[in-house]
């Protein structure tokens, strides 16, 4: 019998899930239903159907199950006791020890529920195929800017804040123009620490200034100015540019490269749209189940004992407040300390 390598015991692990509970499908004969609910081994006071084996065997790839041996028999029998066996084992030693009860498994425990209950809950959605194409077209023409993208412009600025700095800046770029030397005067020189940290990278930018990069946008005359030189030119002066509210900056501005607008048709977009249909479907139906189980089941909220637990922002330690102004840790031991804050 061949011993699973850590790594393939890992991946096994990793891969497959807690022991089932199979129960006989309608569509199966009498004789079926008895071959498959026939037990395989008693372990403690849990039973291993043959059905039960099948449907785990069914579930690993074909060249992990290789993994076990070279014959049918080989497979089996090292499946059932490296994986099954060891399985069933270390749960009843969890029970007997009341593993489940404690933090993290019982918080592994709830989530491993509530994530299994919302993929049946989805799976009463639709299928995916089942979203027809007048549906598709529907929402591409309500949604006309998610499939046409305007041209786009990458491009470096040095924002100055003033006209003679962005000139000796400009001269300097021009006279070694490298993304080092860019980045070089960037650092040194740029009002706009954000991007100058970036050494000037503004990202691809739309005419309406908004950038590729989150939290980018810039004065649309900057992408007015770099579209009248070619890619790979600096804009041949200093283009102004507002800085925040109030002020006034001059940019020198490098036009690196550009992607071309795009437009894709319905049948371009078609599987997308598909996907997205179906998500939109998939989060709606999720959404009403838990509303639905919420004013079912929560029947009181302390809003005062929920807000008396706070995470400071500083650490990300969890904090219970003792009174105004005042918090103290939550350790482990189950004492708070008291602790002054701002």
């Amino acid at each position: 019998m061949r011993t699973l390598p850590p790594l393939t015991s890992l991946a096994l692990a990793a891969a497959l899930v807690a022991w089932p509970v199979t129960s006989p499908r309608a569509d199966q004969s009498p004789a079926e239903q008895a071959r498959r609910s026939a037990i395989v081994a008693h372990i403690g006071p849990t039973t291993v159907t043959v059905g039960e084996l099948e449907d785990r065997l069914a579930t690993v790839p074909h060249f992990q199950l290789k993994a076990f041996g070279d014959t049918p028999d080989a497979i089996r029998r090292a499946f059932f006791d490296q994986v099954i066996l060891q399985e069933v084992l270390y749960a009843l030693a969890a029970e007997k020890q009341h593993l489940g009860e404690q933090l993290p498994t019982s918080n592994k425990l709830l989530r491993t529920k509530a994530g299994a209950a919302t993929k049946a809950v989805i799976a009463t959605v639709r299928s995916i195929h089942d979203i027809k194409m007048d549906e598709i077209q529907r929402y591409y023409d309500a949604n006309h800017e998610k499939f046409d993208t305007p041209e786009r412009m990458n491009i470096f600025r040095i924002l100055c804040e003033s006209q003679q700095e962005a000139e000796v800046v400009l001269e300097a770029a021009r006279k070694e123009p490298t993304l080092e030397n860019f980045t070089k005067l960037a650092h040194e020189h740029s009002a706009d620490k954000a991007t100058g940290l970036r050494g000037g990278n503004l990202g691809y930018l739309t005419p309406d200034g908004v950038s590729s990069e989150a939290g980018v946008s810039v004065d649309p005359g900057i992408v007015k100015a770099a579209a009248a030189v070619r890619d790979g030119q600096f804009v041949p002066q200093p283009v102004r540019e507002k800085m925040g509210m109030v002020g006034t900056g001059y940019a020198v501005v490098w036009r690196r490269g550009t992607v071309p607008a795009a437009h894709r048709t319905v049948a371009q977009a078609a599987a997308q749209i598909r996907e997205a249909i179906w998500k939109e479907e998939a989060d709606a139906t999720a959404r009403k189940h838990a509303d639905e189980l919420r004013a079912r089941h929560l029947t009181e909220l302390n809003e005062a004992l929920l807000n008396g637990i706070d995470v400071t922002q500083s650490s990300g330690d969890v904090v219970t407040r003792r009174r105004q102004g005042e918090v103290a840790p939550l350790s482990q031991g189950g004492r708070n300390a008291p602790h002054a804050t701002n």
